[in-house]
């Protein structure tokens, strides 16, 4: 008998376009609200999405004036603002290309990416005019610069256009191009410690996929009803996708702008009413040790409005996530992903189950998440041999999906990061059969001692265990006998003992395993994206120089 042949189906070609989102912020959710912090003091603007969508609608009339055309790249330099949704949004329904620049790269890297883009236009936070000066003159494409907000004093933006101007007097309707679904939306570059930063073309398709994806109650958990501080910077990953899961679901987004300090943070939380946030470990930290000074100063903080925070970039430590469910009955759980596959591609949850244990329950939330829809994993070894998703064959994690990236943009000389369809993520781990994934390093950072391996991260999330222990960070140090030994960096809030720290860990991890030696400092070096910065480590020890104590 012959095989069949698949026959065509008969639904609507209808394209995944960044369109769909504005036509839904407008006919479906033009109520909802936009509120950016404007000051330390929790002063706030107000916006609907109707507004948003009108405003994002002129910018895309006036950028049209000023001859950008579909395929173009336009950079924005900002905060997170309404201002920023509108250009996200102006920008992508004209068919043109995001370029999110990370403002927190050396403005050597800044630099790069805008020329390696070919920015044509870039849009400008007048607060941040002072830093992107220098790197304007180092990038000759750029042809305008339009300016959100009031330039400080003394600071010049050769012939600076301004936002509001510029959209005031701009036609309040557009017709919007059309184009396929598989066009480029946006641009965001990996902030890699080595190399130059990596740029990942991210399609309308995929961004439509993704915002399905973390809409739903096995991942972000965000209904019309929530008010999400959306923390995470708008040039990182697309802001974690929530400036268009909001628009999916119709929830309020609270824009933090510049104010990320601990005491913004709570007022913010407290007046705004904030139900959902997001953010790197290090955030909710901070906001926790100034929970408990405060608390300490006879002034409670109220955060009883919160109700789920999804953490990320790094290892989340258990106990931060405990702290938070026993002293303010907030949901703390951590997702996994990259600029590559977009954040949230595993999403971890403290649902109860009936007949397992707390330990159980907690042991779970130690791993980076469950496996998210539209998302399939996979463990290879050395030899690019595939490995059982059993929960205990180690092996580095590759991932393939219609969210994630195919190769670089204009990158030759990279198409060792991908593997027979699969994007490789130099992270290493296990995938259990039910598909939560455990990360145990990068491959990178793992360390090998005497022939057998040592999980970094496994060693920093025991360290922060420790009720004194902030933060740490594990490298390897050079040694002659085992090639390499553990070696730990801390910040902690009172004097510890490396006597004090190892029985600690005795408890906790393998006794080869515990660190030769431990190094008490002030902070640790981070990347662009609040990761620990681990070559700066190393490099430091290579080196035999003091660490920065700040």
């Amino acid at each position: 008998m012959n095989a069949g042949t698949p026959i065509p189906g008969l639904m609507m070609n209808f394209p995944l376009t960044v369109h769909h989102l504005l036509r839904r912020m407008r006919d479906v959710h033009p109520h909802s609200k936009v509120d950016t912090v404007r000051a330390a003091d929790g002063t706030v603007t107000t916006a609907s999405y109707a507004d948003v969508v009108d405003r994002a609608t002129r910018l895309a009339a006036a950028l049209t004036g000023l001859g950008v055309k579909p395929g173009d790249r336009v950079g924005t330099f900002a905060w997170n603002t309404q201002e920023h949704l509108e250009c996200y949004y102006g920008v992508m329904c004209l068919g043109a290309v995001l370029h999110t620049i990370n403002l927190r790269l050396h403005n050597d890297q800044i630099g790069y990416t805008v020329r390696h883009a070919d920015d044509r236009v870039i849009l400008l936070d007048a607060s941040l005019a002072e830093q992107f000066a220098p790197v304007l003159r180092e990038c000759p494409g750029v042809e305008h610069v339009i300016v959100v907000g009031d330039l400080p004093e003394g600071v010049e933006i050769e012939e600076a256009i301004s936002y509001e101007n510029l959209i005031s007097q701009a036609p309040a309707t557009i017709e919007w191009p059309e184009f396929d679904e598989t066009a480029a939306a946006a641009l965001c570059y990996t902030s890699g410690t080595t190399g130059d930063p990596k740029g990942v073309l991210y399609s309308h398709r995929s961004i439509l996929l993704h915002a399905l994806s973390m809409s739903g109650t096995e991942t972000f958990r965000i209904s019309n009803a929530d008010r999400v501080l959306s923390i995470v910077p708008m040039f990182h990953a697309m802001g974690w996708g929530l400036p268009f899961v909001c628009a999916l679901s119709g929830a309020d987004l609270v824009m933090p702008g510049r104010f990320l300090q601990p005491d913004p943070v709570i007022t913010v939380v407290e007046q705004q009413n904030v139900t959902w946030s997001c953010g790197v470990p290090t955030v909710w930290m901070d906001v926790l040790k100034r929970c408990d000074q405060l608390a300490a100063e006879g002034i409670q903080v109220n955060l009883s409005s919160l109700r789920r925070i999804l953490s990320g970039g790094t290892q989340v430590p258990t106990e931060l996530m405990r702290a938070y469910r026993k002293q303010f009955d907030v949901e703390m759980v951590q997702g996994w992903g990259m600029t590559e596959i977009f954040p949230g591609a595993t999403v971890g949850s403290q649902d109860s189950v009936a007949g397992r244990s707390e330990k159980a329950m907690w042991d779970q939330q130690s791993a980076a998440g469950r496996l998210s829809p539209l998302y399939e994993l996979r463990v290879v070894d050395s030899d690019n041999v595939t490995l059982r998703n059993d929960g205990i064959d180690v092996g580095e994690i590759e991932v393939r999906g219609p969210t994630v990236a195919s190769e670089y943009f204009n990158a030759p000389g990279t198409s060792d990061k991908f593997h027979d369809g699969w994007l490789r993520t130099g992270d290493v781990g296990t995938v259990s059969s039910n598909g939560w994934l455990r990360i145990s390093d990068r491959s990178k950072d793992a360390i090998k001692s005497g022939g057998e391996w040592i999980s970094s991260v496994d060693l920093e999330a025991a360290l922060m265990d420790h009720e004194s222990i902030r933060e740490a960070a594990v490298v390897g140090r050079p040694d002659d006998r085992w090639s390499e030994r553990p070696y730990a960096f801390v910040v902690t809030d009172r004097a510890v003992s490396d006597e004090e720290l190892r029985a600690f860990l005795s408890e906790r991890v393998a006794r080869w395993w515990l660190p030769d030696a431990f190094e008490t400092i002030t902070s640790i070096p981070r990347t662009s994206t609040g990761k620990f910065d681990k070559k700066q480590l190393r490099q430091r020890l290579l080196n035999g120089t003091p660490t920065d104590q700040g």
